[in-house]
């Protein structure tokens, strides 16, 4: 059983694996937390289970894991209360609604950026109703990865919650 210092070093542990994945994730682009596929969710697994030893170390008891989970549940309050308090760290880690249609056409650029292919996007087009991209009037890649597409003068509003549910507003 380890001690109080030990105890210590798991929640510092838990802090900075927390800040890491935060950082990578905003590299390495957000489609995937609106859009988990086969080899994301695998991904998402590994990464998790690669992290287990580096939070808690050789401490596999139900004490340790409580206080790495506590840790977690802890610092993910935190920053959500940052994120909400001040809008430029919000920004910086969340990044920027990206217009990916606009009265029809395609903005090839925006798509580049967040790297989401043509057929992603048609796919959600689809699941809105319409048929193809001339149908929308704006389609909005969000922050949380989700796509919001309005068509037929904004008198139609779908936002793409996750795959094969959708919420008509």
């Amino acid at each position: 059983m380890l001690s109080v210092l030990g105890y210590g070093k798991i929640i510092v542990s838990c802090f900075v694996v927390y800040l890491f994945i935060i950082i990578a994730i905003r590299i390495f682009g957000k489609k995937e937390l609106a859009q988990l596929s086969v080899l994301d969710l695998v991904f998402v697994l590994l990464i998790s289970n690669s992290v287990q030893n580096a939070m808690v170390g050789s401490d596999s008891s139900l004490l340790g894991g409580i206080i790495a989970a506590a840790s977690l549940f802890v610092v993910n309050y935190i920053f959500k209360k940052a994120l909400y308090k001040f809008p430029y760290f919000s920004q910086s880690i969340q990044g920027h609604p990206q217009l990916l249609i606009y009265k029809g056409r395609l903005l090839e650029q925006n798509l580049a950026k967040i790297q989401l292919s043509r057929e992603e996007l048609e796919e959600a087009i689809r699941e809105h109703g319409a048929e193809n991209i001339s149908e929308v009037d704006q389609a909005v890649f969000e922050v949380d990865g989700n796509i919001s597409i309005h068509s037929k003068g904004y008198t139609r509003h779908t936002l793409k919650k996750k795959k094969n549910h959708k919420i008509e507003l």
